[in-house]
């Protein structure tokens, strides 16, 4: 019942955010995903939902895995197949899933034939005590937060001491969950196969070259859920400064975001857009000459987030300001590929160089496009402890 009522919360929430039509899509791609087909292979992941975050590390993930020799499949914990895929797989992923009595009855029997259980998360959701500094929390509804009323999303499973692996995206989040005495492996998120492709589409058609002089010149967001307010604020003020000096500066924003007032004496010049499906996202990236990625620096929620707006943005050839977390720092060779800031003051000037500069803009675009290729691509993906880890587990 409980797990009944949160995606009512989430469907409800889907539906306001996106709309009926786009919205509706969403949620009926989440119900009929429960009845997808499941072959039998080595890597069985088990999803708690459809969005982008099991887009990235379910089908994402198994797809470098099978570039690797492995046969994986995915399924969500709605499947009320659940339980009989134990005898199927020889190793179960878990992400972001609640614990609910299928998933219990799932783990047992996997318990029963000894089998390999991983913890997988790309988030703080595991832990309850960092839910009440989600700015996210302030705005879902009664029936979402029952998601977190207890421990938190996977506690049960990250607690159990049978559970001796987990895998994660950042840095940052591998050190707390080694705090759970577990083996920690970081998979980073990466495009899939698809995404190239979407990316080299749009780069040999639509892609329009940096503006330069007076032609406008528009700095995209792109928020992904409604948790983002508070990091936009972030560059509230740097943004002002720019808008008031640069009238050909335009503001792009898309997904759900409230802006300050403030900011309202530019409405002529701001553009929002609700959340777009993932073709439309890349495209909207591209039409872009500065890709915007502020983050509330210090707040743990934030610190976890993974590097993937600067891979995403240079993929389509755009450069990246972003929050000088540790991440994006490990991600972006400042200067090169990208910019990160960690003040106004910071933010301020590495959007004075680039807007003046459209070779620098053109430069950094390119060299982010080609570290996107090399390291953030499911093909070219190389984790080679973690694979031999997983290959292990096939003998025992």
């Amino acid at each position: 019942m409980k797990l009944l009522l949160i995606k009512i919360g989430k469907a409800g929430k889907t539906l306001q955010r996106d709309g009926f039509f786009r919205g509706g899509k969403r949620v009926l791609r989440s119900f009929f995903a429960m009845f997808g087909r499941v072959k039998a292979g080595d890597i069985l992941f088990i999803t708690g939902g459809v969005g982008d975050s099991a887009l990235y590390r379910t089908a994402h993930v198994a797809e470098e895995l099978e570039a690797n020799g492995f046969r994986c499949s995915i399924t969500i914990q709605d499947n009320p197949f659940l339980i009989g895929y134990a005898d199927k797989f020889k190793i179960f992923i878990f992400h972001r899933v609640l614990f609910t009595s299928s998933v219990e009855k799932l783990i047992g029997k996997i318990k029963e034939q000894n089998k390999e259980i991983i913890f997988e998360t790309d988030d703080l959701i595991f832990d309850s005590r960092y839910f009440k500094e989600m700015d996210y929390q302030k705005e879902i509804n009664m029936l979402e937060k029952k998601m977190y009323a207890n421990d938190g999303v996977g506690a049960e499973i990250i607690n159990d001491p049978y559970v001796k692996v987990c895998t994660t995206t950042t840095t940052y989040l591998a050190e707390k969950l080694r705090k759970y005495n577990k083996q920690v492996f970081i998979v980073p998120n990466k495009l899939s196969k698809n995404d190239l492709r979407l990316a080299e589409k749009i780069n040999h058609s639509k892609f329009n070259p940096p503006t330069g002089g007076q032609n406008s010149i528009k700095l995209g967001y792109f928020s992904g859920t409604i948790s983002h307010n508070k990091d936009f604020a972030v560059i509230t003020e740097a943004l002002m400064q720019i808008m008031e000096k640069f009238p050909n500066v335009d503001l792009f924003l898309v997904g759900p975001l409230d802006i300050e007032n403030k900011l309202h004496k530019f409405k002529d010049r701001i553009k929002q857009f609700p959340y777009a499906p993932r073709e439309k996202h890349f495209e909207n990236i591209a039409s872009v000459d500065i890709n915007l990625a502020p983050l509330e620096m210090g707040n743990p929620f934030c610190e976890s987030k993974s590097e993937l707006k600067f891979f995403e943005a240079g993929i389509v050839g755009v450069p990246t300001i972003a929050s000088a977390t540790r991440t994006f720092q490990e991600a972006i060779l400042d200067g090169i590929d990208g910019f990160t800031a960690s003040d106004t003051a910071e933010w301020v000037n590495k959007l004075e160089r680039l807007i003046l500069s459209p070779e620098l803009r053109s430069r950094m675009g390119l060299e982010a496009r080609k570290k996107a290729l090399e390291r953030y691509s499911t093909q070219t993906a190389k984790n080679e402890e973690y694979y031999t880890y997983l290959k292990s587990k096939f003998l025992a």
